[in-house]
């Protein structure tokens, strides 16, 4: 392909979509984490498949560290297959879809309002059906996404499900990390992450390895190597990887270890450094690092907000790697934009 993909020109885009949601969304947001901070549940559940579960993942852990609150993800055909009810007043629901089409996503997020759960919709379409079913909508503001996979959408989600919880909890620091994040995310976007895309190029597998926060963005990199690249990716968090999936490590298997700047970088650049020593490719987004190697980073202001830099980051390699690898990554096999289960 010797033209821009769309994929290319929506990563490209983010930075200035996450200042217009932040520009957009400010009075919102304030009223959402309001109604929140009032309803103080003593537990959340989050509703969404793929990459919105990804980013629902990452606001599991984001509001375990910060608010002390447990988050459960829950599987939408409880209520759209098997038509189970939940027990869930006093609690909070986190539905995040970038159509807000997904017929299992809507019952999901309905049963969860009518059992008597505070309720949010986060989708790209304010006026879809999960949005309709949900108590408070939050507007991802991303604009039209033409490639099939996923980018701006999901960054625009995490940040905003970040942005929900730093409003809830009167997290300063992170606001004000959070506002500054456009310009780290211009530095994002031109990080040099070549030498790994030249490693994985060929390959038939990899592994990637999150911790904590940055499990999410493991998981969201070994989705798009699939969706992109026909590539075979597993995601593991590097406190379970040790545990059987390394006994299939061998000599220059590649392996990306993602990492925040946060109590659990020293434990994932650890397991890195094991991998290495076994001959695996290893390159990981941390200078502690001894036996892998590093990758550069562009540095955010707060260690919450570092993955959203990290994915974005890996976003344009992914890209890079699909059309080193003669695929389209606008419109992958056997995928379409919006898939609707039941």
């Amino acid at each position: 392909m010797t033209s821009q993909t769309h994929m290319r020109r929506e990563i490209l885009e983010i930075p200035a979509i996450v200042e217009n949601l932040l520009s957009h969304e400010q009075a919102n947001m304030k009223a959402a984490a309001k109604v929140l901070a009032e309803r103080d549940p003593a537990f959340l559940i989050s509703v969404a498949r793929g990459s919105s579960d990804h980013a629902a993942t990452y606001f599991k852990y984001a509001t375990e560290l910060t608010a002390g609150v447990p988050v459960a993800s829950v599987g939408p055909s409880i209520a759209s297959i098997y038509e189970k009810k939940l027990k869930l007043q006093g609690a909070a629901c986190l539905a995040i879809s970038q159509s807000g089409k997904s017929p299992d996503i809507v019952r999901m997020a309905d049963m969860a309002r009518e059992a008597g759960a505070l309720t949010f919709a986060m989708t790209n379409h304010a006026d879809s059906d999960l949005a309709n079913v949900s108590a408070h909508t939050l507007n991802l503001q991303a604009g039209a996404e033409l490639s099939v996979a996923a980018t701006k959408t999901f960054v625009t989600s995490v940040v905003s499900a970040l942005w929900l919880l730093a409003e809830w909890q009167r997290d300063e620091a992170l606001l004000e990390a959070i506002h500054k994040l456009p310009q780290a995310l211009e530095k994002a976007v031109t990080m040099d992450w070549s030498a790994l895309g030249e490693q994985i190029a060929s390959q038939p597998s990899l592994f990637c390895l999150g911790r904590g926060t940055t499990l999410a963005m493991s998981n969201e990199a070994a989705l798009k190597f699939k969706e992109t690249c026909q590539l075979h990716a597993e995601s593991y968090s590097s406190a379970e990887v040790l545990h059987g999936p390394v006994s299939i490590v061998d000599q220059g298997f590649p392996v990306i270890a993602l990492t925040a700047a946060d109590q659990a970088e020293q434990a994932l650049v650890d397991v890195a450094d094991q991998i290495a020593d076994k001959g695996a490719m290893v390159f990981a987004t941390s200078d502690k690092v001894q036996r892998a190697s590093r990758l550069p980073v562009a540095a955010t202001a707060h260690p919450l907000t570092d993955p959203i830099s990290l994915i974005t980051s890996f976003y344009a390699l992914v890209e890079q790697v699909a059309v080193s690898r003669g695929v389209n990554p606008d419109e992958p096999r056997h995928l379409k934009k919006v898939t609707e289960t039941v």
